[in-house]
């Protein structure tokens, strides 16, 4: 088998120690070595230096956790590293069990049989910890506010019955107003704001209950956090603004997608970037993210037609800005998900859509062009003949005698 990589290292990582074979190929065959190195800064600084007086160009190590990127951070700037999929590395056949993973790593890299998986540079890396960070603060928002809303009823409050946002400005007022124990049920209802207010009779009763110390202890704790977990949310949003600044033209771009709004684009470009080059086809970059149908087929016959696990947090993103773009009016992605939702299901119709979100992200990002709203009427368009055959053999299904006349252009 042809050498691709003369000089090169196999890295297999754990939490406290990486051992990195170096194969340096030659006249006389190929000549190994491997040594082990702790994984404290110092450690990987002296594996580094070992690397490069071996003459090593690349770097090749299995994506383990997040024990991969302190290594990663410190070789990018020395190597070519390519970081690898495991279960890439285990799909080629050889002596994986009967030899140390590291020397394999190597053998593997030395004979071009490894595919680098996409590491996008150190600012976006960056971006991407914010971003997900903000997803999972978000998700625990939800879970606070829904155990407020148990204690509530707990205490018999029933302000969820009458108010349609509980934690609303309105909400919150009589909540506090709840804690600190010093205002009827009345009193309480007569914080009501806006159209709530003509609901303050109903407010007077729901709010009625029996409250007790304990239920105001346990409310008092969960405030403060949820008052806490917004504050975070609101100093991420702020440092992810600066850091997406250089990027309002595609953001705006994205925004203009149905059901994508400013935090959704702001997630996509944290997980995608803006450089569509790395990506063949939108294809593949659907593949990537893991929002394309599986191809798993056996003797003719296909088995499974599951998504891949591809990027979660992009799936979330885009999974979510379909659940929005499925409640537009007079839109392509709403024609498309009724279209799909009747034969398919809900959920199949909601993927297919965050799939159609993502094809348009990319081809917006490679031309830099606008977005282009084809019309809630595209597939009536797209095959009007058809539609109209299908229309005319459900009424006579139906018992209907038709006939077509033709109108005459305005």
């Amino acid at each position: 088998m042809d050498v691709v990589h003369r000089r090169c290292s196999g890295l297999d990582v754990h939490r406290d120690s990486v051992a990195a074979c170096v194969a340096l190929s030659g006249d006389g065959g190929v000549r190994k070595e491997v040594r082990v190195f702790q994984t404290t800064t110092q450690g990987l600084l002296a594996m580094s230096d070992w690397l490069a007086g071996q003459g090593v160009t690349h770097v090749a190590m299995e994506s383990t956790g997040v024990f991969w990127k302190p290594i990663f951070n410190i070789l990018e700037s020395r190597f070519e590293v390519l970081l690898v999929n495991a279960f890439h590395v285990k799909q080629v056949p050889g002596r994986k069990t009967d030899v140390k993973d590291c020397e394999w790593i190597a053998d593997l890299l030395r004979h071009g049989l490894l595919k680098a998986s996409f590491v996008p540079d150190r600012p976006q890396r960056e971006l991407r910890d914010l971003t997900r960070h903000r997803a999972q603060l978000i998700g625990e928002q939800t879970r606070v506010a829904n155990r407020v809303h148990k204690i509530l009823e707990d205490a018999n409050i029933k302000l969820g019955s009458v108010a349609s946002d509980v934690l609303g400005t309105s909400g919150r007022e009589m909540i506090q107003a709840l804690l600190a124990g010093d205002r009827s049920p009345a009193e309480m209802a007569d914080l009501a704001r806006g159209r709530l207010r003509n609901k303050r009779e109903a407010l007077t009763a729901a709010l009625e209950g029996r409250v007790t110390e304990h239920h105001r202890f346990m409310l008092c704790m969960l405030w403060d956090h949820l008052l806490y977990i917004e504050k975070t949310i609101e100093m991420l949003d702020g440092r992810i603004e600066e850091m997406v600044r250089p990027f309002e033209t595609e953001i705006r771009r994205l925004d203009g997608i149905p059901g994508v709004d400013r935090v959704a684009a702001q997630a996509m470009i944290a997980e995608i970037g803006t450089d569509m080059s790395r990506f063949a086809t939108a294809a593949h970059l659907a593949s990537w993210a893991g929002l394309c149908p599986g191809n798993y087929e056996s003797a003719g016959k296909r088995k499974s037609g599951r998504i891949l696990k591809g990027n979660r947090w992009l799936k979330r993103s885009l999974c979510q800005a379909a659940w929005g773009a499925s409640r537009t009016k007079e839109t392509y992605v709403s024609a498309l998900y009724r279209r799909i939702a009747k034969r398919r299901g809900k959920k199949r119709a909601v993927v297919a859509l965050g799939h159609t979100i993502l094809v348009s992200a990319y081809y917006i990002l490679s031309r830099a062009v606008e977005y282009k709203e084809l019309g809630g009427d595209y597939f009536d368009r797209l095959n009007p003949v058809r539609l109209r055959t299908y229309h005319v053999h459900r009424l006579k299904d139906l018992g209907y005698q038709v006939q077509l006349t033709q109108e005459s252009p305005a």
